[in-house]
């Protein structure tokens, strides 16, 4: 499945100068795949598109992060439901 994760961190503790985003997430993790990731730096506002079948590998992705940010994680589909 595809996910959508929004991240969201405080001025205060922006990794800008610690390793950037990178710092945030474990792009090693198992059984995620990382599709795409966006930003809007100036808001501290980061977008990771996602595929997964595990929330425990998400959540393990997210790891890094976990003092620094917030996480809202969405699921997303590219094609609309068929009726």
């Amino acid at each position: 499945m595809l996910f959508m994760i929004t991240q969201v961190h405080s001025p205060e503790n922006c990794p800008k100068d610690q390793g950037g985003s990178d710092v945030l997430i474990d792009k090693k993790v198992s059984g995620v795949t990382l599709k795409g990731r966006w930003g809007a730096w100036s808001n501290h506002i980061i977008w990771y598109l996602v595929e997964s079948d595990s929330a425990e590998a998400i959540q393990k992705f997210l790891d890094p992060g976990m003092k620094r940010c917030t996480c809202t994680v969405t699921p997303v589909a590219e094609s609309p439901i068929a009726r």
